[in-house]
């Protein structure tokens, strides 16, 4: 027998994929159950990763009635689950809407970045209140276009960055907010991400032979074998994943094991927004609504260097803020904001040893101000210490006081819960992670610094950070890079507003 060509066999691949998902449409072509008792209906997108516990959240409270995933063992094994049983599968959560967009009241979006626009924007242009996990989208425009939509429709949104249920992080911003370390001057973030691969040439340097336990590249007979076992391995894959589905709004490119699914894909540029997009919605909640760190003028990044098809290992990122005369926040002068990503990858010792700091955690948030420092070692802020230079304490400001969420056991749970709570009440406002006020907003300026990073593209020697890249000068109003025509690096514009594969919506 002969075997197929590697390209012939994608094809058709692709091809029984979507033929698995009209079959498996058609036969649940029947009405949504009706909601018990008064719950609301909800329908879970994306049910791996994250979305396994956001689905179990939404189950704690709504009547789960329909869920969605691409990857089909996931959604069997979802199905067997308490709560889930009498929900419809779908691979297409284009195809879940449609049918059950009127019934619904509530959606949770949970999958890879790059489709979390097009899933929240159409569960809100049917009217359904949505959950959409961090970071709210993968570009710039796509996270003011939710906002828009958001306040358009009125329904209510949360974005899943947990750690804005926490009592510590209300009170920190309300500390903050009232002046405790004085007027900010300084706020600085650092990660231990990326902890999955993300570096130049991946896709040209899947195995090597020598990770395969070969000395030298093995003869053809034994490359013969190991290709064909790939092969099989790559049917067995598809046979289990809707591959068409899983790319999306993407650009199409051939599924290899591993490589983008499950949890591989926040490296590609693509799919993902690094380490930036993953960790930054958490760490910078506090600074950002403490000290208003919206619309930047500009943004500069070095890198350990990419190829504009994985984000590069490591980054710095420089993000200058203008004056701020908002009443909601301390009246301030224009500030830096520096970002580290890569465990090892710190502030400079000056930055933190004067207010009596030693030992820095592998991730964190600095924020200075004029009287002292905030300080926490937790990605969520649910931990702080309030330092004065030379490292004596700074005592909280009495009678400062914040809306805290309901506890309904822990603040992931808490953050779910309170989007159930705004719907009941029919008031977005009572969601403190909404899209309008803070989601949006905040996803916006995170964002903006992997626009630097694509401009940042030369490493140093050796996998060393390179120099300063391009200036990314910013108009947030009206979305625009200011400088794009004197830039040298291509595909800017790219990581502004996307543009949509044929069959999902933007605008």
């Amino acid at each position: 027998m002969k075997k197929p060509n590697r390209r012939k066999f994608l094809q058709a691949a692709t091809i029984t994929s979507a033929g698995y998902l009209v079959a498996e449409g058609n036969a649940q072509d029947q009405p949504a159950a009706e909601s018990s008792g008064e719950k609301p209906n909800v329908a879970c997108i994306g049910i791996g990763g994250k979305g396994g516990s956001d689905s179990d959240n939404a189950a704690k409270f709504g009547n789960v009635v329909a869920i969605c995933d691409v990857d089909r063992s996931r959604l069997e094994g979802k199905s067997k689950k308490e709560g889930f049983q009498k929900a419809q599968k779908y691979t297409d959560f284009r195809e879940l809407l449609d049918k059950h967009g009127k019934n619904l009241q509530i959606v949770t979006v949970s999958g890879p970045d790059h489709m979390h626009a097009a899933a929240t924007l159409m569960a809100m242009r049917a009217g359904c209140s949505v959950y959409t996990q961090k970071p709210l989208t993968r570009t710039i425009y796509e996270a003011r276009k939710l906002a828009e939509v958001a306040k358009e429709t009125g329904v209510c949104t949360q974005m899943g960055n947990q750690g804005t249920a926490l009592d510590t992080s209300r009170t920190a911003i309300a500390q903050l907010n009232a002046g405790v370390v004085g007027t900010v001057t300084e706020v600085i973030v650092w990660s231990n991400r990326p902890v999955w691969s993300q570096k130049p040439d991946r896709r040209e340097n899947l195995t090597s032979f020598a990770e395969k336990g070969y000395k030298a590249a093995p003869d053809r007979k034994t490359a013969d074998k190991m290709i064909w076992a790939k092969f099989a391995e790559v049917k067995q894959g598809l046979d289990n994943l809707d591959w068409k589905n899983w790319i999306s709004t993407a650009k199409y490119r051939d599924y290899y094991p591993g490589l983008y699914h499950s949890f591989q894909w926040r490296g590609w540029w693509d799919f993902g927004s690094g380490a930036l997009g993953d960790m930054a919605c958490h760490m910078m909640t506090v600074p950002f609504a403490a000290a208003g760190l919206k619309d930047p003028t500009w943004v500069r990044a070095k890198s350990t260097g990419h190829d504009f098809d994985s984000f590069p290992a490591s980054s710095v990122i420089e993000f200058e803020f203008p004056a701020n005369d908002d009443p909601l926040y301390p009246k301030r002068g224009k500030i830096p904001f520096w970002w580290y990503d890569r465990r090892g990858n710190k502030p400079p010792k000056e930055k933190y040893e004067e207010y009596g700091i030693q030992n820095l955690a592998d991730a964190g948030v600095l924020v200075i101000g004029d009287k002292g420092a905030f300080y926490s070692a937790d990605d969520y802020c649910g931990k702080y210490q309030l330092l004065a230079k030379g490292g004596e304490e700074i005592k909280p400001l009495p009678n400062i006081t914040t809306e805290l969420a309901e506890n309904k056991g822990n603040f992931d749970v808490s953050n779910m819960y309170e989007l159930f709570r705004a719907v009941k009440a029919k008031d977005p406002k009572i969601c403190k992670s909404n899209f309008v006020d803070r989601a949006g907003p905040l996803t916006e300026t995170i964002l903006l610094g992997n626009l630097a990073v694509w401009a940042a593209s030369q490493g140093g020697a050796n996998g060393a950070m390179g120099d300063w890249g391009e200036k990314i000068e910013w108009d947030a109003k009206n979305l625009q890079v200011t400088n794009l025509s004197s830039l040298k690096t291509p595909g800017v514009q790219e990581l502004v507003k996307p543009v949509y594969s044929d069959g999902y919506r933007l605008d």
